[in-house]
């Protein structure tokens, strides 16, 4: 409510000004304070390492020089920078001409795997530039048709398509050496006229229904999102919440808001560069498209040290072992892609600048409101601490911006898995070997089994391995958390966030005000033609073409590389002024990443300075808002809640093994995956849960979990009603104590549940766990348990 003109009113407002004017200059300090901590000792660390190599180095060239070698090691040493700078030259102009070719061939998926278009989204009854590719495996490989097949959907935000499979230790191989069929969406360069997301989102839903058509025996997909294919995958499921199986996201910003105060300014980006009227006028320079190589430029202006110099300077060091791995990386770097004014202006509107997904707000054609409650396929979110792109908060904090708490997680049957990479980089979360090795592959086993898992809010940890080579297998454990925890990773607080709102409302203003008076002008004075000519002279495309063999100048470079191929000599890695060359490099690195942190500091303050004022409070009031959320409290009375606590005493043996299952997972308050996969086994396996099918357990596994999350001690005294039969009963126990495991590594509360279940079912308190009493069993040998007789009591029960 707006305070009135009274003096009572008067006064208050001065109250509240004052408290923002507080708060503003406490978070810039703190911010502030942050950039300069970090600036002195990250610098003055790397400036003593660089005097103290130097010394070094000079110390060695000053020896070798005092035996009389000084010539020689000059000599040497130039012939071999001169060779390598040819060298070097080379392989630019290889990549200049490889990338001409790319784009003539229209910018095909930089796959390494052979692959067949199965759907091509031109011919749809709703043109789309997307297509369903089916991967075609490798020779030695073999796939399950009946096996879960994995989607890929890579990230259509200025590349291409193929991030997700352009090594053999990536997703895509990952997937296919555990016998998955492997699908992808692909894009061509150009959309199709007056294509819209809504119009990709309905046709990726065709696409999922179409692989699961070809695999009529396996279970639902598996998707997988990479960064901006994160939160496409997110609205697939949430407007189609019925065809695709567990959903992986990996480095996916969905919370644009969000991010850590001090560092990773990417998100001020909207408020600092006047939000949605830039894109709106880029896209009219491009005669209604927006050429995504502004996209590939600003992230590569976020560490320009690495892509501006450093990529470069590791080409020239080595150029011989560098070649390949340049080219195949800047193969992907450089096919540049565009969107429809459309689609830029959609994902602006609502994500960048806006926030709505994360907020519940997000709309698809004519209204059609997306909420990510709608989603019921498990999801795993993957994020990474060394991510200037999609920080871990822009990745996680969409949880406690759509869910009430943890419990409305379980409450809606929903299973939310994420892990946080210590360091990795954004791409390195989908290019990295060895996030693929370990990771990716971890996640891939898990997935088979992540529909065992109890609903609920879960941290995934991997812990040490066992084995080795490709036989290693890591340890997974999945932890219990609540949404405290993930707000705890964003300094335990978001108050920064309040800024943006102001940020959205003067995006739409200036939206408004470039439409109506400068709109017209300047699409009147574009054509096709001199958009074709500004997308030619754009300066990422002029630094590969200028490169390549159109620039006459480049084909003598051919010829000389030959020359040099063939009489190369190369001085030792430890040479004194290959040493110095270093040096020399790592000095310009610094002075860029100075630069870079003083500019990210400047932006954050400034921002802050802006956007935190009491008068941009007052300009974002209207847009400054969350979406209806319940009280933890209320989440009982909801008509579901209510439907599934009058089952309480109703069911049978399933009914009864299942709600024990989750009493336990409660518990523990975490899981191994060995216990999940023997639950899995259970489910898959042995009767009557084999012959319901997929959906019908998960609506038990739901049923029961709001069961025990509201009455869990009604639930357990309520056993011996769903299992009058002793021998049942006795069944039923022996099956959940060996999904528990064995009873020297169960914790004292896991015994406490089981003891409360024997209890209530009238048998003896445990003592052992010696059979497996379940089909798939852990340890080859026949299954003991016969269900007919008391025998696995006798050998488990000590005295009553």
């Amino acid at each position: 409510m707006e305070p009135s003109f009274s003096p009572e009113g008067t006064l208050e407002r001065v109250a509240i000004d004052g408290q923002r004017i507080a708060g503003q200059h406490e978070l810039l300090t703190h911010a502030l304070s942050r950039h300069i901590e970090r600036i002195g000792r990250t610098h003055s660390a790397r400036a003593r390492q660089w005097f103290q190599s130097a010394e070094i180095a000079l110390l060695h060239f000053r020896e070798q020089a005092s035996e009389g070698s000084g010539i020689e090691l000059v000599s040497a040493y130039a012939k071999d920078a001169l060779q390598r700078m040819v060298l070097t030259l080379d392989t630019l102009r290889e990549r200049g001409d490889i990338d001409l070719a790319h784009e003539a061939a229209g910018t095909p998926p930089v796959l390494i795997y052979d692959y067949e278009i199965m759907v091509e989204g031109a011919t749809m009854k709703r043109p789309v530039n997307y297509m369903l590719l089916r991967i075609v495996p490798p020779a030695g490989v073999t796939v399950n048709e009946e096996s879960r097949p994995f989607i890929v959907i890579d990230p259509r935000a200025g590349h291409g398509a193929g991030i997700g499979g352009f090594k053999e230790d990536s997703q895509v191989g990952v997937a296919l050496r555990a016998g998955h069929p492997v699908y992808m969406f692909a894009f061509h360069a150009h959309p199709q006229v007056r294509q819209t997301l809504a119009d990709v989102t309905w046709a990726e839903a065709e696409f999922v229904r179409e692989v699961a058509r070809r695999h009529p025996k396996a279970p639902k997909p598996i998707v997988v999102g990479n960064c901006q294919g994160g939160w496409a995958t997110l609205l697939l499921a949430a407007t189609n919440p019925d065809i695709t199986g567990p959903l992986v996201i990996n480095g996916a910003p969905l919370a644009y808001w969000s991010g850590p105060l001090g560092s990773d300014p990417m998100r001020y980006n909207g408020g600092l560069l006047g939000g949605l009227m830039p894109a709106l006028l880029l896209s009219d320079l491009g005669h209604g498209e927006f050429d995504g190589a502004h996209l590939v430029m600003n992230f590569e202006m976020l560490n320009p040290s690495r892509n501006v110099w450093g990529k470069y300077f590791d080409l020239y060091a080595d150029p011989e072992a560098g070649r390949e791995r340049f080219l195949e990386f800047e193969r992907w770097w450089g096919g540049f892609h565009f969107l429809n004014e459309g689609e830029i202006r959609w994902i602006v509107e609502q994500l960048f600048v806006g926030n709505r997904l994360a907020r519940g707000e997000a709309r698809l054609e004519h209204g059609r409101h997306v909420d990510l409650k709608s989603i019921r396929s498990p999801i795993i979110v993957f994020a990474s601490f060394g991510d200037n792109i999609t920080p871990p908060q822009q990745a996680l904090n969409w949880i406690p911006d759509t869910y009430a708490d943890e419990n409305e997680i379980k409450i809606r049957g929903q299973r939310i898995v994420y892990m946080v990479h210590d360091k990795v980089g954004h791409l390195g979360i989908f290019v990295s070997s060895s996030v693929a090795r370990k990771e990716h592959a971890e996640m891939t086993s898990t997935l088979e089994t992540i529909e065992a898992l109890a609903p609920g809010l879960y941290e995934m940890r991997i812990d040490q391995a066992e084995g080795e080579g490709v036989d290693t297998r890591f340890l997974v454990s999945f932890h219990e958390r609540a949404l405290q925890d993930i707000i705890a990773i964003d300094d335990g607080h978001r108050r920064e966030e309040e800024a943006f709102a102001a940020v959205d409302r003067m995006s739409q203003l200036g939206a408004e005000v470039y439409d109506l008076a400068w709109r017209p002008l300047v699409q009147s004075m574009v054509s096709s033609q001199t958009a074709a000519a500004l997308r030619a002279v754009h300066p990422l495309r002029v630094q590969r073409a200028s490169l390549s063999d159109r620039n006459p100048f480049m084909a003598q470079i051919a010829t000389l590389a030959r020359k040099v191929s063939a009489d190369r000599t190369s001085v030792a890695p430890n040479h004194p002024l290959k040493q110095m060359e270093r040096l020399w490099s790592d000095a310009i690195e610094q002075s860029l990443d100075m630069m870079r942190d003083l500019r990210d500091a400047w932006y954050e303050t400034a921002f802050l300075g802006l956007y935190l004022s009491p008068y941009s409070a007052y300009v974002g009031r209207f847009h400054n808002f969350e979406r209806t959320r319940k009280d933890p409290n209320e989440l009982r009375f909801l008509p579901d809640v209510q439907a599934h606590l009058l089952n309480i005493d109703r069911g049978g043996y399933a009914e009864a093994t299942i709600r024990m299952l989750i009493v336990l997972a409660e518990a523990r308050g975490s899981v191994r995956r060995d216990r999940l996969e023997r639950s899995w086994r259970m489910l898959t396996h042995d009767e009557p849960f084999a012959s319901m099918g997929a959906e019908k357990r998960a609506a038990l596994i739901h049923e029961q979990t709001v069961i025990v999350e509201f009455e869990r001690q009604r639930a357990i005294e309520a056993l011996p009603r769903l299992i009058p039969d002793a021998g049942d009963r006795r069944r039923c126990v022996a099956v959940v104590e060996h999904i528990a495991g064995p009873l020297e590594e169960m914790e004292p509360h896991t015994i406490q549940a089981i003891q409360s279940f024997r209890r209530v079912f009238d048998l003896p308190a445990i003592e052992a766990v010696l059979v497996a009493p379940i089909s798939g069993k852990d340890k080859p040998g026949r299954n003991e348990f016969d269900g007919s007789s008391g025998d696995v009591d006798a050998k488990r029960a000590g005295a009553a």
